[in-house]
């Protein structure tokens, strides 16, 4: 799937100019450059590759396969949290480049008992960063890593470029935006766990995270197939939508600098969360959207989702989404259902 991925991104964006409307998801550039409908997930494929080629238009080209290095997994610190051990770690994501992360372990899990992984990706905080997902401080809400491991869950929290001590110099390291770099790093994060003998890996991945957390958990599952549920609590709605179409916020280096392009017309900006969850339509997605998130509009993701709908009945994936009585949160209530769809999906 790699190979096959890389060469099909290696194709000229020229071909897949023209907009196909965010309502008709299931449509695709044909190679003739007609517009057709997809009645199979073979033709679905076409679709995909698009939204692929318009993600990376914004976010910079996904690295391929020559830019994978020995992990050189590097254990710094393990602390015995009861059920399970915390170890803060680094990675080599790429020559020149280490990510910072932790990684947690219940006891349980052993090379003759495996237990199921997911990636945690921790919500916008650049005092602590990636701590706050173990329970090392920050708002409550958001210890989804140190909970799913309590919960017999092999658990990875990299830390998210240019955030508290992790400040990667991402564009020395070839890349056109923090999120590309992110999403890579979170990528070879999936090739630590397959490479742990303590992981079950036959039923694939999780990922979940809040906010920036949120979707960059989507961001990678789209460009990474190994992730087979994906939990995002208040990480999106449309771009025409968001703080009524003032993309500024999108613009920094960290996300995406190219979206500076489409100030004042983010209808035309080459990818939005209607593609991004029409190309996990053959996955398991959880969504939490709470009613009164002054950052994200719940009624977006409503349209977004049923914009996808047609692509999940003919894929067969499943989108369940949430809108509890809170501000930008994720509380106990959805949490909790979010880490048992998780379990019955993985365990």
């Amino acid at each position: 799937m790699r190979l096959l991925l890389t060469t099909l991104l290696s194709l000229p964006l020229a071909a897949f100019a023209d907009r196909l409307p965010r309502n008709e998801l299931l449509k695709y550039h044909t190679s003739d450059g007609s517009v057709a409908e997809a009645k199979n997930a073979t033709e679905w494929s076409m679709r995909w590759n698009e939204i692929l080629r318009g993600m990376q238009e914004v976010m910079g080209p996904k690295p391929t396969d020559a830019k994978r290095c020995a992990l050189d997994l590097k254990i710094e610190e393990e602390t015995d949290c009861g059920s399970y051990v915390r170890k803060l770690i680094s990675y080599a994501a790429e020559p020149g480049g280490r990510v910072p992360a932790y990684l947690c372990v219940p006891k349980t899990a052993t090379a003759d008992k495996p237990a199921p992984a997911v990636l945690c990706l921790h919500p916008t905080e650049n005092k602590i960063g990636f701590k706050v997902v173990v329970g090392l401080g920050g708002k409550e809400h958001r210890q989804y890593a140190q909970e799913l491991a309590e919960r017999g869950f092999v658990t990875l929290s990299p830390s998210y470029v240019q955030l508290a001590d992790y400040q990667p110099d991402w564009k020395s390291l070839g890349y056109d935006s923090g999120t590309m770099k992110a999403i890579w790093d979170n990528i070879r994060g999936l090739d630590l766990l397959e490479s742990l003998p303590f992981v079950n890996k036959a039923k694939g991945f999780a990922a979940i995270g809040h906010s920036l957390g949120g979707h960059n958990t989507l961001y990678t599952s789209v460009f990474d197939k190994r992730i087979n549920v994906a939990v995002s609590s208040c990480g999106f709605d449309s771009f025409t939508d968001y703080y009524g179409g003032n993309i500024t916020g999108w613009t920094q280096d960290r996300y995406m600098p190219r979206m500076k392009n489409y100030l004042g017309h983010p209808q035309d900006v080459p990818f939005d969360f209607y593609e991004v969850i029409a190309a996990l339509g053959d996955r398991t997605v959880f969504v939490n959207a709470p009613l009164r998130d002054k950052n994200f509009k719940h009624d977006s993701v409503d349209r977004i989702a049923a914009a996808s709908e047609p692509v999940r009945k003919l894929l067969g994936g499943t989108l369940t989404v949430r809108h509890p009585d809170t501000e930008h949160d994720f509380s106990d209530d959805v949490r909790f259902e979010a880490y048992r769809v998780i379990e019955s999906a993985l365990k």
